[in-house]
């Protein structure tokens, strides 16, 4: 059929007579460049890269906000050593840090007035200022963005994607394409290689990876975090510490059942391949401000919930701990009288509610985000009210709100849950803990990492008797030696699609994986991606042809850093 017949035959159907409620017809499809899929913080690093280098660029994100993370709720990033970050994220990180008249010397490690490790790594922001700031670098640049655009089909000719196609209707067409997303979602559309399972040790010679289970019930401590008055507090705040707590309704006896919050299952072999990612949680911005909003309860709201966070309690106290606030969640100052709320122990993890996430329909994501989120309003009610809770942490807790000056269309609430593992990329190289431990180095560096493995709790589970968090690994929070990432992490294999970089759910096992994992690494990588994606057009080659040295030359000449120890060069 000609084509202007085909255009009057819908014509003609959208504004037929018949009764029938006439139906627009979709947009024409947005042509660009490259397609940037995943507006999160690496996602608007790699768009304004893309913009940078002469090339139209399409933002494309599934939700209503940019930034992710960086600018939903994780307003402490970690960095770890700050001398391995260059290019556009150590120039975000700068103007961020400048809103607040802070200067960052990224010539050494950070550090905090008086002394000790610089909270949160870099910097403190406030989310409503991280999210400002990606906003106002996308209109600088002029990348074209749009938001709530669901990815549906990745139509592909070969090993070549050609157009994505969202759940409403819209086209995407593009000569590259960029996965920025937490998930993976347009790698997994495209029919590339992943797992979502945990290697076992013996895949890559490991010793984090498969079922991992801690030392047994060793208490660990952290340097006290001040107050909401600002003062820090002496001694030690434990805020991360396992005891033997039993897991039965009636204690002592299996044949009860389970209690809320603890997992059915076989606590395995260590070492063993198993399923699951990490634990995901809200990072909350709270304040102890006259503005705050009051942390209302879950509907439905039931304190038997929280039975086991009770039998932790007691188990504290009867080891003479002086509980306060910080065995529920580590917080960190950020500015103007607010708060960044980590998890701890018994904080805003949910172990295994986060399983399903990364191959879930968008619907049902928000069904999992919605019940992490009235997990976590009940565990600061029952907190906040419990005869339970020893009245000093009762006390300080009723002291926070959520500020009505953040997050104001989801009521202060964070719009994003953190997101901590969803697919990684099985491609020809595959990031292992020998590259994150510095015993191998990667070929072809295009960033550094170098934050310790710190991997989040994947089970909660019965294991001799009591509860185990299985799956917990934290070798440092300090850093590591700085290690090099391999581009080969960051593109498929070739016959699975050779325009397609991937950023976030990049190639690697799931323990190196959680070394990679801080936003701004990822903020790196995305950079490096889409300055590999432009020079892969000007040569007309696959990425995966690439010309390493000419990649290379580029990302240096970018303020990239790709090499340890760095070249000495003056603070900026």
């Amino acid at each position: 059929m000609p084509r202007f017949r085909i255009a009057t035959f819908l014509w003609a159907l959208t504004c037929s007579p018949s009764g029938l409620e006439a139906q627009p017809l979709p947009p024409p499809p947005v042509e660009a460049d490259v397609c940037v899929y995943g507006g999160i913080s690496g996602g608007v690093i790699a768009a304004v890269q893309v913009a940078r280098m002469g090339r139209r660029v399409v933002l494309v994100e599934p939700g209503r906000h940019l930034g992710g993370m960086t600018a939903g709720g994780l307003g402490a990033v970690d960095i770890g050593d700050p001398r391995t970050i260059g290019g556009l994220t150590r120039d975000y990180f700068t103007r961020v840090a400048a809103v607040y008249d802070k200067t960052l010397a990224w010539d050494r490690p950070f550090s905090r007035p008086g002394g000790g490790p610089a909270i949160g790594g870099a910097f403190s922001v406030e989310p409503h200022v991280a999210e400002d700031l990606f906003n106002q670098m996308v209109r600088d640049a002029k990348v074209e963005v749009f938001l709530n655009a669901r990815l549906a089909t990745a139509r592909k000719d070969g090993a070549r994607i050609t157009e994505l196609i969202m759940e409403d209707g819209r086209k995407f067409r593009a000569r590259m394409f960029i996965d920025t997303t937490y998930e993976g979602d347009l790698m997994a559309r495209a029919g590339v290689s992943y797992t979502l399972s945990r290697e076992g040790n013996a895949q890559y010679g490991e010793t984090y990876n498969g079922i991992h289970y801690s030392e047994k019930y060793t208490p660990r401590t952290n340097h006290a975090q001040p107050g909401p008055n600002g003062r820090v507090p002496g001694g030690q705040g434990v805020w991360d510490r396992d005891l033997p707590l039993d897991p039965y309704l009636v204690p002592g006896d299996p044949a009860s059942g389970l209690l809320p919050l603890v997992q059915a299952g076989d606590p395995g072999t260590p070492g063993d391949p198993a399923p699951g990612v990490q634990a995901y949680c809200y990072r909350l911005c709270l304040t102890t401000n006259a503005n705050r909003l009051p942390i209302l309860p879950p509907p439905n709201y039931d304190p038997r919930r929280y039975e086991l966070v009770a039998r932790f309690i007691r188990a504290c106290l009867a080891l003479g701990d002086d509980m306060d606030l910080r065995w529920f969640a580590k917080y960190d100052p950020l500015p103007n009288g607010k708060w960044d709320f980590n998890t701890a122990t018994f904080g805003a993890n949910l172990p295994g509610a986060s399983w399903e996430w990364p191959e879930a329909t968008y619907v049902r994501r928000a069904e999992i985000a919605r019940e992490h989120e009235h997990y976590h309003r009940g565990l600061l009610h029952f907190l906040a009210t419990s005869p339970q809770v020893p009245p000093k942490v009762r006390e300080e807790i009723n002291r926070f709100g959520l500020p009505r000056d953040e997050f104001p269309d989801t009521g202060g609430w964070p719009h994003q849950l953190y997101i901590r593992e969803g697919r990684r990329m099985v491609s020809d190289l595959v990031m292992t803990e020998h590259h994150t431990f510095g015993r191998q180095q990667a070929p072809k560096p295009i960033g550094l990492g170098s934050y310790g493995t710190d991997t989040h709790e994947i089970r909660r589970i019965v294991k001799e008797g009591v509860v185990w968090r299985e799956g917990k690994t934290a070798t440092g929070r300090g850093g590591a030696p700085p290690y090099g990432i391999g581009y080969g992490a960051l593109v498929p294999r070739q016959r699975e699609c050779e325009n397609l970089l991937v950023t976030f759910a990049l190639s690697a096992s799931h323990t190196a994986f959680s070394s990679i994992r801080m936003e701004p690494v990822f903020m790196v990588t995305s950079q490096s991606a889409a300055t590999a994606a432009c020079l892969a057009l000007d040569e007309g080659v696959p990425v995966q042809q690439l010309s390493y040295p000419r990649l290379r030359a580029r990302l240096l000449a970018d303020g990239q850093m790709l090499d340890w120890p760095p070249p000495r060069r003056a603070a900026q």
